[in-house]
């Protein structure tokens, strides 16, 4: 196989040492030749795809900006950290991406310095970078940063908001980035979604505070002073051009933006300004999902993770079989489940994100009344199933199985109950999709035995 060679800037860096060398003025070269190795690795050796193209700039602006890895730099989820692996020192080893004895797909602490903590599902971050950020106070380590970069759609989950709940009443010196690209694998759901469409459009907001923050700091009487009237003046205008406000800010973490998460120069800028700045803080970033490749931006959730493809003509290349395959048991599962709801009334599905994955998709086409999408929330996925199956209903709850392990405790909560008619789908694929072990299993609590779809 022929070797695949980085770009004549690309291939001078081998940690972001090498990085900060490079002028400001050509990062967008850099930006240019990362998502071009990005294309050219993964569509030869596999991988997730779209994520990490859409934060090409930020991966280079955080490690431009930030003195990695004294400063700690979260990833949230991880499927996105492509970028931030090859400018760490891993160029070289990124084609045994997710190959067994190679690199792991996602950060992992064994594997690196600069993966400051391991991941691999949502809404974790936040708290892992308050946690670092304490600590790092506690140790007098008053100059290290923590960072933590989270997606809208895994800022739907509680977890997220448990976070910003707690930090909102430290001083603990933490820098979350919401990347805002309206998708996690399927379109993002809910009014969090729909509220932060609201921030992004009313750019009047946006311009007339900073205009008010910038002005007042050089008024002449009084820093302190003008800064304080600048803070009350902003959440007076909230109200006024803004019909909601600022939910951030109402948790005691300073919020700025949105900015263009593409604009390399802006976002440098922006992240050494919020160095200087103490204190727990949200920057609003609106990024493409898939951004460079003009198929990936049109069909984000297809190419989320495709496969091998042809890079220049957009083919995907689908496995050929001499005889007759078996449908994929989640297809099974969606099919079957319209069919029985079809029947009985009372069948209703839920899944937390993952419509596609677990083809709920299917019974959601047909009756949008009874199948839902609840966001990356799989603990109000499972509590909600429980609700309704008190109310006599029998709720299917699909969740795929590498993202149950911290619902267990949700399922012991409720196992005792009685004359409840609720099944778990779990789908078997994520981890185990590299050994071809697919398998979808439905489990009724607490009167029946586990049963296949």
């Amino acid at each position: 196989m022929t070797e695949i060679e980085a770009g004549a800037l690309l291939k001078q860096i081998n940690s972001p040492d090498d990085l900060k060398k490079i002028g400001k003025d050509e990062l967008y070269k850099v930006c240019d030749e990362l998502r071009q190795y990005i294309v050219d690795v993964v569509s030869v050796h596999g991988g997730h795809f779209a994520a990490s193209l859409g934060v090409v700039e930020l991966s280079v602006a955080l490690h431009y900006a930030y003195n990695t890895p004294y400063d700690q730099l979260v990833w949230d989820v991880g499927h996105q950290a492509y970028g931030h692996k090859i400018l760490t020192g891993r160029r070289d080893n990124f084609h045994t991406n997710r190959k067994y004895g190679g690199l792991s797909g996602f950060p992992k602490r064994t594997e690196s310095p600069y993966d400051a903590f391991g991941v691999g599902h949502s809404s974790t971050s936040i708290s892992a970078a308050l946690g670092m950020a304490m600590a790092a106070k506690y140790n007098g380590e008053k100059d290290r940063k923590s960072v933590a970069v989270i997606g809208d759609g895994s800022m739907t989950a509680g977890m997220a908001f448990e976070a910003m709940n707690h930090a909102g009443v430290t001083d603990a010196d933490m820098l979350v980035i919401l990347n805002d690209n309206c998708m996690s694998i399927d379109p993002n759901v809910g009014s969090l979604r729909e509220y932060l469409t609201d921030i992004t459009t009313s750019h009047t907001y946006n311009k007339l505070k900073d205009d008010i923050w910038n002005t007042l700091g050089k008024l002449p009487i009084g820093g302190n002073f003008s800064r304080e009237m600048a803070s009350k003046l902003e959440h007076s205008i909230k109200g006024f051009i803004n019909k909601r406000s600022n939910l951030f800010e109402s948790m005691n973490m300073r919020y700025f933006g949105p900015i263009d998460g593409h604009n390399i120069t802006k976002l440098v800028d922006t992240l050494k300004d919020l160095r200087d700045i103490p204190g727990p803080k949200l920057l609003h970033i609106i990024t493409t999902k898939g951004k460079g490749y003009a198929l990936a931006e049109k069909d984000q959730t297809k190419w989320h993770a495709p496969g091998l493809f042809d890079k220049v003509t957009g083919e995907i290349y689908k496995k050929t079989f001499d005889t007759p395959q078996a449908p994929k048991y989640q297809d099974v599962f969606g099919k079957t489940i319209v069919e029985l709801a079809e029947k009985n009334k009372k069948i209703f599905g839920i899944t937390p994100a993952m419509p596609s994955g677990s083809s709920l998709k299917f019974m959601m086409d047909e009756m949008p009344d009874r199948a839902f999408d609840v966001g990356i929330c799989e603990q109000h996925a499972v509590t909600l199933s429980a609700g309704m199956a008190t109310q006599g209903l029998k709720v299917f709850c699909n969740i795929y199985s590498t993202l149950c392990n911290g619902r267990m405790i949700r399922w012991c909560m409720m196992w005792p109950s009685k004359n409840y008619r609720w099944y778990f789908v779990w789908t078997v694929q994520d981890w185990w999709a590299m050994m071809d072990l697919r398998t979808t299993v439905s489990m009724t609590f607490p009167t029946c035995a586990a049963s296949p779809t």
